[in-house]
């Protein structure tokens, strides 16, 4: 049905930015300034397409582990989009011996992540204006 393909943020930035803009700022209100940043650089970028080669959702693997940024387009959520970029996400993290996956999960996706084995800890705090949760799951 569709793709996941892995890559740097040079060949990510083109394809991966106007999704997260249109999705984190346009449609979050998420300002623009923050969301971009310099560890995209440092970032293993997912990129999910659809079967006629539209780039339809995108999400980021830092160096540490941590997953984020996770952002599909509107017609393809609840479709399955995001659970493949984050097996895709995770399956890379293990290929890089990481033995655990944070992520700061929006408290609307929290639930999301519970069913992909992700366990809330700490207090919820707000990011960007936007109530979160941080989670982890041991690989």
């Amino acid at each position: 049905m569709y793709r996941i393909e892995l890559m740097d943020w040079e060949k990510a930035q083109p394809i991966a930015a106007p999704i997260r803009f249109a999705i984190f700022v346009s449609e979050q209100n998420v300002p623009p300034g923050i969301e971009l940043d310099d560890l995209d650089a440092q970032s293993v970028h997912a990129i999910a397409y659809a079967p006629d080669g539209k780039a339809i959702g995108t999400a980021r693997l830092l160096p540490d582990g941590r997953v984020g940024r996770m952002a599909v387009v509107k017609e393809w959520r609840r479709q399955g989009v995001g659970a493949a970029i984050l097996e895709a996400l995770l399956e890379e993290a293990r290929r890089r011996g990481h033995t655990e996956v944070t992520l700061s999960a929006q408290l609307q996706a929290a639930e999301f992540y519970r069913s992909h084995g992700f366990v809330a800890e700490g207090k919820i705090y707000q990011e960007a204006g936007i109530l979160h949760q941080k989670m982890r799951r041991r690989l």
